[in-house]
């Protein structure tokens, strides 16, 4: 048991284990997401805090009073006013013909940048044909001066309607970097916790998904060829794992079915061989009996000799019949199709009738064929068919008071012939297997006629041939009817 928890758990944890690929996978997608999102993140926040801080800026400047900027000495009231309320903004005021003027810098060391003078005429509306703008926007960029990162805010400044000139804001980007890395550094703690929470709750809610394919795992191994019958739980909850089941389970169902049949095969062949053995061997014990009598002297003693022959004689016939039937069952297994015409039945049968009644000796045979019945066969194996079943007939019905009906009607789209006596009749024992190779019943078949119990079975392989069917009917002690249909 231990071993066996020891081998799951180490097939849990296998790098090319389902489950860890699964769960690697998942959460390499869960973490390109989140990278994905911290990415989109970054961008649209900067630009936010980038822009908030911009218009910020130009809210708070807008408090000053727009002549300011062009007073001599450019207004020092005005300015202490600026940087109580942006302390960390540079600002510069350029005019209408382009001059530059520093109203406030070197806090903390550093100067506001100065940009280029197209991009101030640009803001300004000196371009050519453009007109000066009367509704002030947000005009930010962020510049790289001295190594320092800065964001820049151009202003236009009016006066009753009247542009005076450009209001430059400049101010370090460093202070809204840290909130943006703050923010982000707050976003990956987060993604690490929430891939973790995910880890954790993943794996019980995998093994639980995994359950079925595991159940099938165990019902196949506990599969083999001498246990064909398990089948695979098709009722699990997943669609998929059900029809895979499914799928197995009629994979196994013709596995068994085919193991099964090739059994049967073999055990029928093993009869077959030891019923084939038995008969042959029983005619061949004879005549060398017969022989070693003859070379014991026996062969001077005319009388001796006729007995001897006589019997040898029948024992081979009876061998070369049994022979000739094994070859014919071979060659039916073989090729069951078999070459038909369109003939009248009901004509072969009249022209059987002068032979039939020889056979029947003193027994009464009846014979009810309607005219005109037409089908498709083999006219030589139609004589085989019925010679077998009329002899089985005489075999089994009393020389003087026996009695054989053979009737030939229209049925089923096609034609019925049955053979019917009133011999001892079969038992429900042995009804099922009439039909069988070398199969005789201790009551009714024995060896008085010599026959090897092959006559009903290539019957029945003739009839198979035509495409027909054949069956039979009896009742202990009332007689036996077998029945042939055959095909239009």
């Amino acid at each position: 048991m231990n071993r066996k928890i020891a081998q799951r758990f180490k097939s849990f944890f296998a790098p090319n284990s389902l489950r860890i690929q699964l769960l690697s996978r998942s959460l390499l997608i869960l973490a390109v997401l989140l990278a994905l999102i911290g990415l989109f993140q970054y961008v649209f926040m900067r630009d936010f805090i980038y822009r908030n801080k911009a218009n910020s800026m130009q809210s708070q400047i807008a408090s000053i009073s727009p002549a300011a900027w062009q007073r001599s000495g450019t207004g020092a009231d005005d300015m202490r006013q600026a940087r109580l309320f942006i302390p960390e903004a540079e600002l510069v005021f350029i005019d209408l013909q382009g001059n530059y003027s520093v109203l406030s810098s070197g806090h903390g060391g550093i100067n506001p940048p100065r940009l280029d003078a197209q991009e101030y005429l640009d803001v300004l509306g000196k371009k050519p044909g453009a007109e000066p703008r009367s509704k002030p926007r947000i005009n930010y960029r962020i510049v790289d001066s001295g190594g320092l990162e800065q964001l820049v805010v151009l202003q236009p400044v009016f006066d009753h309607g009247q542009l005076l000139g450009l209001l430059q804001i400049s101010t370090l980007t460093s202070p809204l970097k840290e909130v943006l890395f703050r923010q982000l550094l707050i976003f990956l703690v987060l993604s690490l916790m929430a891939m973790l929470i995910g880890l954790l709750g993943f794996l019980p809610i995998l093994k639980r998904t995994l359950d079925p394919l595991s159940n099938m795992v165990d019902t196949a191994g506990q599969i083999d060829a001498g246990n064909l019958a398990r089948r695979f739980p098709t009722r699990q909850g997943q669609v998929e794992i059900d029809r895979l089941a499914e799928s197995f389970n009629g994979m196994l169902e013709r596995l068994e079915a085919s193991f099964e049949a090739e059994r049967e095969t073999k055990e029928q062949m093993r009869r077959f061989i030891s019923d084939a053995s038995h008969e042959l061997r029983t005619p061949l014990t004879s005549i060398r009996g017969f022989l070693e009598v003859l070379l014991r002297g026996a062969a001077n003693q005319p009388e001796q000799l006729h007995k001897a022959l006589k019997s040898m004689h029948s024992e081979s016939v009876r061998l070369t019949k049994l022979v000739h039937d094994l070859l014919l069952l071979t060659k039916l297994d073989r090729t069951p199709r078999i070459e038909l015409t369109e003939g009248m039945l009901d004509t072969v049968l009249r022209d059987m009738e002068p032979q039939l009644r020889i056979l029947a000796g003193g027994r009464e045979l009846s014979m009810l064929i309607e005219p005109d019945l037409k089908c498709k066969f083999d006219s030589d194996k139609i004589k085989q068919v019925v010679l077998n079943l009329f002899h089985n007939a005489v075999q089994h019905t009393d020389p003087e008071k026996g009695y054989i009906k053979i009737a030939l009607v229209k049925k089923d789209s096609g034609v019925q012939l049955s053979v019917q006596d009133n011999g001892p009749g079969i038992s429900e024992n042995h009804l099922p297997h009439v039909f069988d190779r070398f199969y005789r019943s201790d009551s009714s078949r024995t060896r008085k006629y010599g026959g090897a119990g092959l006559g009903l079975a290539i019957t029945k392989a003739i009839v198979n041939s035509h495409g027909g069917t054949i069956s039979v009917e009896s009742k202990e002690g009332e007689g036996c009817t077998f029945y042939i249909w055959l095909p239009e």
